[in-house]
């Protein structure tokens, strides 16, 4: 597989652009921290709730229980204290299930904001890159096994437009059929340069 084509101006659009890819991917993901981490600041309220009502409860049950000893008037003195811890711990539920669902807004929000911008350019981005890999290692491995250009010429011809043909030869196809080293070197180099490769030295 060939990442990078051979002509510099190309290599270095293709290399800056990989990077800004990269810079982007990182850029969304530390905005999707951030945010997490913002949003998870919102959690606090309901933690500091569930444990000062959890601390109450304990607290509470403690007082009702030890009450709960004293003869003849022991246990309905400690009703009052049950009921509060009961409720207290009903509190602390709440704030349970209120850290809970500041987690996962936290979780999906970030992982929202993170996500999208990233699958958006790697939907553009890659595919493209995939591609001209895939093109330009297969033609480097037919350039690298054979001098002959003939294949190449041959996807010229029916790639290229017509203007451009028309620039290397009055009848390109003709020319190809008679096997004019000139017309199809000048054709192969037309389709070696779409899929990022050069003419290799020992034809030149």
């Amino acid at each position: 597989m060939k990442l990078y084509a051979d002509a510099p101006l190309r290599r270095t659009r293709q290399v800056v652009a990989d990077l800004l890819f990269v810079l982007w991917v990182i850029a969304w993901v530390w905005i999707g921290t951030a945010v997490h981490d913002g949003t998870m600041a919102l959690a606090e309220p309901g933690r500091q709730t569930e444990e000062s009502a959890s601390s109450m409860a304990s607290g509470l049950a403690d007082a009702g229980s030890e009450l709960d000893d004293v003869p003849l008037v022991g246990d309905g003195i400690a009703t009052p204290f049950d009921k509060a811890a009961e409720a207290s711990e009903r509190l602390a539920d709440a704030g349970r299930s209120s850290v809970r669902a500041v987690e996962d807004l936290a979780l999906w929000l970030g992982l929202s904001i993170a996500l999208i911008p990233v699958l958006v350019a790697a939907a553009i981005h890659l595919p493209r890159r995939w591609r001209f890999a895939r093109e330009a290692g297969a033609g480097a491995r037919f350039v690298d096994s054979s001098a002959d250009l003939d294949l190449f010429a041959l996807r010229a011809l029916s790639h290229q437009p017509m203007h451009v043909l028309g620039r290397i030869s009055d009848d390109p196809a003709g020319a190809w059929r008679r096997g004019d080293e000139d017309v199809v070197q000048a054709l192969a180099a037309l389709e070696l340069r779409d899929v990022g490769l050069k003419v290799p030295s020992a034809q030149a």
